[in-house]
């Protein structure tokens, strides 16, 4: 299986810290690499996470609040300077097209890359082309705009070896009843389903900036990796309210209803100097893997259920 796994580049919040840049997370799947919400100083953050701009396939922001989009500006120049060869498709909610445009053109600079624009009006599936992946949308609750992604790798047929080998079945044989679905050898009809499985393929969901929501669990039903805001601790439910966040808590229970594989947590305020609290709360909620998301983390997807 290709590479799949999310790059931490940052993990605060509205203010970043000594020890946490602002938000930025590259997700690869194979020849795809995702850029999520990328706030001030991702483009030196991908450098010293070894992302070169040549490697990003797709940028997507949540909304625009600027710990999630200030570093477009200097990542989209990195990737006209840099002169990658394939287009960039961009999502972002449609409310805040001007805020796209003005960080995309912070500066003078060449363009010489194709940017394919996709403004998020509605939630439902985004398009993708090219890519082996799925990339849907729901609309979260923050107080201005913003949209969570999913990404969902199609279901596949699995070739099963043993039961090749049972049949002595090898080489171009294989490759017929794959392509025409059933094929007679040694006297009998051998189905491609009779040597083979249905298996479910990964998927990823990144929710940030909200409150408990429907959306945020529609994103999350099933995920293989879960990367979600913890923004407060519990004993401050009431500022998390308030602000339209998270707490440690809400999120971990979110993955548990959801039934995740593995849970990130990320996007901390600045006024929790360590986060085993976050850790601790959560692990009351959620009895899964948990992982506490620290700058240039590289967490693999987990293996396939």
């Amino acid at each position: 299986m290709s590479q799949r796994e999310l790059v931490v580049l940052g993990t605060a919040s509205q203010v970043p810290t000594a020890q946490r840049n602002h938000n930025g997370y590259v997700l690869r799947w194979g020849g795809e690499a995702i850029l999520f919400d990328p706030g001030e100083g991702t483009q030196r953050q991908m450098i010293r996470a070894g992302i070169s701009a040549t490697d990003l396939t797709r940028i997507a922001i949540t909304h625009f609040h600027g710990d999630h989009s200030l570093g477009l500006a200097g990542v989209m120049q990195r990737i006209n300077l840099d002169r990658v060869p394939h287009p960039i498709d961009a999502y972002y909610p449609a409310s805040g097209r001007r805020y796209f445009d003005n960080l995309c053109d912070a500066t003078a600079y060449h363009r010489t890359v194709e940017l394919r624009s996709h403004p998020i009006t509605e939630p439902g599936p985004l398009p993708a082309i090219g890519a082996p992946f799925r990339l849907t949308a729901a609309r979260l609750d923050h107080p201005v705009e913003a949209f969570g992604y999913r990404v969902t790798e199609p279901d596949y047929r699995a070739i099963l070896p043993d039961r090749l080998a049972d049949l002595g079945l090898s080489g171009p044989l294989v490759g017929r009843l794959q392509r025409e679905g059933a094929i007679t050898w040694q006297g009998r009809t051998v189905r491609l389903s009779d040597v083979s499985t249905i298996r479910r393929g990964q998927s990823f969901a990144f929710v940030m900036d909200t409150r408990i929501c429907p959306a945020a669990g529609e994103l999350a039903a099933g995920a293989d990796m879960l990367v979600i805001e913890a923004t407060f601790r519990g004993d401050d439910a009431h500022l998390a309210a308030e602000h339209g966040h998270l707490t440690a808590g809400q999120a971990a229970r979110i993955a548990a209803e959801a039934g995740v594989g593995t849970l990130v947590l990320t996007h901390f305020s600045q006024r929790y100097r360590t986060l085993e609290d976050h850790l601790a709360e959560a692990r009351r909620e959620f009895a899964g893997k948990i992982v506490i998301a620290t700058d240039l983390a590289r967490i693999p997807l987990p293996p396939r259920r």
